[in-house]
């Protein structure tokens, strides 16, 4: 773990370059955050806690797909960052809460939905890491809703999982405090929440809270995906239970090849991560179902960091899943599925997708059976098709292996 561990990059990414690429794309996000502010220039935050939250308004450029990868953070090799071929900070301003309210209100009339996405990072992410990953993902699933950071205080160190994991308790009234007012504010019409890794106890944390707190969950949230989840999986169905009858639809990306999952569940008494479960096997595949959870295994996907632990993001096919079925105010599931649709070639080309009755379940491609599959099977092809990829049928379906990247939990 140590050898994989991050660094690689500049430092001070964050002090603002001239916008001087007209083909690059600007992503401009909300930032809240219980970090402390950093004296550092380029840094703005640290991995310490403060008092009180802080929010700030970023913008970042992301260069042309010619020049990086989907799925690709464009780390600069050096300083200042180059907006034709980095991404670069063309925006980086600390504002107090009213500010962020009305960026929020502004932002929001933006979207064709008035909807917001609120992404909450994982472990061993750096200040600096989790807005230009937050960039990334917004860039590349083409999602339009408003795009806000939670960013809750680490110390992007390997050997700092105790801080970390304590970090998240600590900033859980906080994130709390913030979905009870996008529960309140009249002009955001629908919530999804995306959470990575340790991020997945910080936000399903904070949504029993708020359950527990006003009696229910708000019908506006809608989705929330739960990436490679470092959770207790005996104390997530304990905290489902917790938020009531009405809650979000929630989907689960799970791969028992999360090598950073494995190490986990070492840490804490060999009981299982949420994020490495096998959803097909007893007794996860009946809780799932019962909880009407949404499954997506990507354990046969290679994309991904060392730790097989950044799916979600670097795999393009998924990341862009994620933002299509956001924006279309969907689930990343579909209900008509029948018992024997098992061939869904959903992620183009990296993986054959079996879906069944919990959800979709990437792996090697068998047979359909039933006409029901048959007909759900001929709308996914068709939905590729309209999306500019060319329909594959899953004879031709393979698993493709990439460069992995740099580790990022």
């Amino acid at each position: 773990m140590v050898l994989n561990g991050c660094g690689g990059h500049p430092k001070g990414v964050l002090t603002p370059v001239a916008d001087t690429s007209v083909k690059s794309t600007k992503v401009n996000m909300l930032i809240a955050t219980t970090r402390s502010r950093s004296a550092i220039p380029g840094e703005m935050f640290t991995g310490e806690r403060a008092l009180k939250p802080a929010f700030a308004d970023i913008t970042v450029s992301i260069p042309p797909n010619s020049v990086r990868k989907v799925g690709e953070v464009a780390w600069p090799r050096r300083l200042p960052s180059n907006p034709a071929t980095d991404f670069a900070t063309l925006k980086a301003q600390e504002i107090d809460e009213a500010a962020a309210r009305a960026w929020l209100n502004t932002s929001v009339r933006k979207t064709p939905d008035g909807s917001v996405l609120v992404f909450i990072h994982g472990f061993n992410t750096r200040f600096e890491d989790s807005v230009y990953r937050f960039a990334q993902v917004v860039h590349d699933s083409g999602v339009h809703s408003a795009p806000v950071l939670v960013t809750w205080p680490s110390r992007g160190s390997l050997l700092a999982y105790g801080y970390d994991r304590e970090s998240t308790n600590y900033t859980r009234n906080a994130l709390e405090r913030l979905f009870q007012y996008l529960a309140q504010d009249r002009e955001v019409k629908e919530v999804s929440i995306l959470a990575h890794s340790m991020g997945n106890w910080l936000t399903l944390e904070s949504l029993r809270q708020m359950a527990i707190r006003n009696g229910r969950l708000p019908a506006k949230f809608k989705n929330v995906i739960l990436a490679a989840p470092d959770v207790d999986v005996d104390v997530f169905s304990q905290q489902i239970v917790d938020m009531g009858k009405q809650h979000p639809q929630f989907t689960l990306f799970v791969s028992r090849d999360d090598r950073a999952l494995a190490v986990s569940r070492r840490v804490w008494g060999d009981v299982s991560r949420l994020g490495a479960i096998d959803p097909e096997q007893a007794p996860y595949k009946e809780e799932l179902e019962i909880n009407k959870i949404n499954v997506i295994d990507l354990t046969k996907v290679k994309q991904g960091d060392r730790l097989h632990h950044t799916k979600f993001a670097e795999s393009p096919e998924i990341v862009r899943l994620i933002g299509s079925r956001i924006s279309e105010g969907q689930t990343l599931t579909d209900n008509r599925v029948g018992l024997g649709d098992h061939i869904l070639d959903a992620t183009i080309g990296t993986a054959a997708a079996a879906g069944h009755v919990a959800g979709l379940i990437l792996t090697a491609p068998v047979a359909v059976v039933d006409q029901n599959s048959r007909d759900n099977y001929a709308d996914h092809v068709s939905a590729l098709a309209s999306n500019g990829q060319p329909a594959r049928t899953a004879a031709t379906a393979c698993e493709v292996g990439r460069r992995p990247q740099a580790c990022k939990r």
